[in-house]
């Protein structure tokens, strides 16, 4: 090896170090800040906890509401995984491995829906669903679009079908069509076909999918706090930011940490457990044809 390899290869090492020790330093200084009782914040603040103080996270579920508001977070975030992927998956089938009128069309709008930051149009999907609540309370006297969780989950997987639908297309295509006339050839139909065969070989795109919006659909902050405005119905991030505001005020700050390790810990747990699938998702395709 050249010395300027060598160089280089030392370079890449220590940048991957200093990025790793940046994530981790904080993650762990988050998880022992949570297990600290309050008088310990107010001595050295990178001092190693007493001892394990676990009512920061019984005041966290009881005191500040962050039970409920972890169950909301999960109803809504597996509703819009569940929706995403029962439209997006036979949504990419047929764009990737079917030719028919329209198909450039289609793909366009879905690729112009990569370049859309949801945050900037969350005021007029407020406008409409409050419209759509006003015309139902004239109506029947009861609204329904907003501070409701099932259209949050809508709304959530709604925003994500571009990016869901481009990814999955993408790896499709790499699939051999060999696949699909073996199973026409046993007498699969269309539906079977994309069933038995084609959505199994596609498991590792299907996963990767499903972790990056478990990500941004169990942070996201902006869409939540717009249109859920009752306090039992408010997502994790919503609660969270309630609970930082009203503890920091009150100078429980163990509360606080608590509240941050429950809001995290799902999904390093989820990470931890399809790491590796979501590694071959994002590297490895099917047989070119």
């Amino acid at each position: 090896m050249s010395k300027g390899n060598k160089l280089y290869k030392i370079f890449v090492y220590v940048a991957l170090i200093t990025l790793a020790v940046s994530i981790l330093i904080p993650i762990a200084w988050v998880f022992l800040a949570s297990i600290k009782e309050n008088a310990e914040f107010y001595g050295n603040p990178w001092a190693m906890p007493k001892g394990f103080y676990f009512q920061n996270f019984v005041d966290a579920f009881e005191k500040a509401n962050m039970g409920a508001y972890l169950i909301n977070s999960f109803l809504v975030t597996f509703l819009a995984l569940a929706i995403l992927v029962v439209v997006a998956l036979p949504a990419a089938y047929v764009l990737a491995r079917f030719k028919f009128r329209g198909q450039g069309i289609l793909n366009n709008l879905f690729m112009m829906g990569l370049f859309i930051n949801v945050n900037y149009i969350v005021v007029p999907i407020f406008l409409m669903l409050l419209d759509g609540d006003n015309f139902l309370r004239n109506l029947t006297g009861n609204g329904f679009f907003l501070n409701n969780l099932f259209v949050l989950a809508l709304i959530y997987a709604a925003t994500a079908l571009p990016f869901t639908i481009y990814l999955l297309s993408n790896y499709f295509r790499t699939l051999s069509s060999a696949y699909e006339e073996a199973a026409y050839i046993d007498g699969a139909g269309y539906f079977s076909t994309f069933i038995k065969v084609m959505v199994p070989l596609a498991k590792p795109s299907i996963i990767t999918v499903i972790l990056f919006n478990f990500l941004s659909f169990w942070n996201e902050y902006v869409i939540a706090l717009t249109l859920i405005t009752q306090d039992d119905k408010k997502t994790l991030p919503v609660g969270l930011m309630t609970l930082m505001t009203g503890q920091r005020a009150a100078a429980n700050y163990g509360q606080m940490y608590a509240g941050l390790v429950i809001v995290m810990l799902p999904t390093l747990i989820l990470y931890m457990m399809v790491q590796r699938q979501l590694t071959q998702g994002m590297t490895v395709g099917g047989n070119k044809e």
